[in-house]
């Protein structure tokens, strides 16, 4: 099994990875000069309760995840060689130095400019393409699967295989906000067709933005394929009303339960 196309967990589980995005957790500790929340302590906490990775996107500011966690958590990782570790941002700004130094089995390439609050939308190759191919070189030499952040555009998808990406994530944001609305069949149809269009091209495919219990197995159920989901503010928002552990748990069942819709639907099961 080619390591820079699969996840850590795939091969056992058959389901969807769910990576949890711990830069929350970061920020409500960086609003004092103090040590907690730790961002370790939730690390192990959401692993142990069935985690398939971590994320993190470590910004230039370091207003959450601050380098000394990125490194922590490298660290931690090691005694977890079943899951993976996820380092996500801009290769134009700090990203890449991470990413030589710790070796994460992935990282996802975003194009947020630096006082951005949030990713809010995906690479557009046809201007980016030509800077993005030799990094994404130089990322594979050092053994890292790449994933780059993208809009749900089918005819992107070709593209993106082109200049070496492994995976896309696709952002999942404006399928979030339509969801329970008139608007919600079309958003997810259109997702669906950009993760076919990935897997034609030869692309994993991953997901994130603005998940969350309400729409996740809905999502899953009529997007196919999707190896890994990345989920941060709402899981750790949930998490304040029910811990760490329950909260990874009810999204596992979430993820669990999109099987069953799927199946239900007459798709395929994953």
């Amino acid at each position: 099994m080619n390591p820079l196309m699969t996840s850590g967990l795939d091969a056992r589980r058959g389901a969807t990875a769910l990576s949890v995005n711990l830069n929350l957790v970061a920020m409500v500790r960086n609003r004092r000069p103090l040590d907690f929340p730790s961002v370790t302590r939730a690390a192990t906490i959401v692993l142990e309760a069935g985690a398939a990775g971590i994320t993190v996107h470590p910004r230039p500011d370091e207003r959450h995840i601050r380098a000394g966690d990125v490194r922590e958590l490298a660290a931690l990782l090691k005694a977890w060689p079943q899951a993976e570790f996820n380092i996500e941002g801009n290769p134009f700004h700090n990203l890449l130095d991470f990413v030589r130094e710790l070796r994460p089995q992935q990282c996802t390439l975003v194009p947020d400019a630096e006082g951005q609050p949030t990713s809010d939308h995906g690479w557009g190759l046809t201007q980016d393409a030509a800077r993005l191919a030799p990094l994404i070189a130089h990322v594979h030499g050092l053994g890292v699967r790449v994933s780059l952040f993208m809009d749900a555009e089918p005819a992107a998808m070709a593209q993106a295989r082109a200049i070496g990406a492994d995976r896309v994530e696709l952002y999942t944001e404006p399928y979030a906000a339509a969801h329970g609305t008139p608007r919600q069949a079309a958003q997810l149809a259109r997702f669906a067709a950009a993760a076919r269009a990935a897997q034609a091209a030869g692309l994993g495919v991953n997901a994130g933005h603005d998940l969350n219990r309400n729409n996740l197995a809905d999502f899953l159920a009529a997007v196919p394929g999707v190896l890994e989901v990345s989920i941060g503010h709402a899981l750790i928002s949930d998490a304040l009303e029910l811990g760490y552990r329950e909260t990874v748990r009810d999204y596992l069942r979430c993820i669990a339960r999109a099987a069953d819709l799927g199946r239900g639907a007459g798709g395929p099961a994953r």
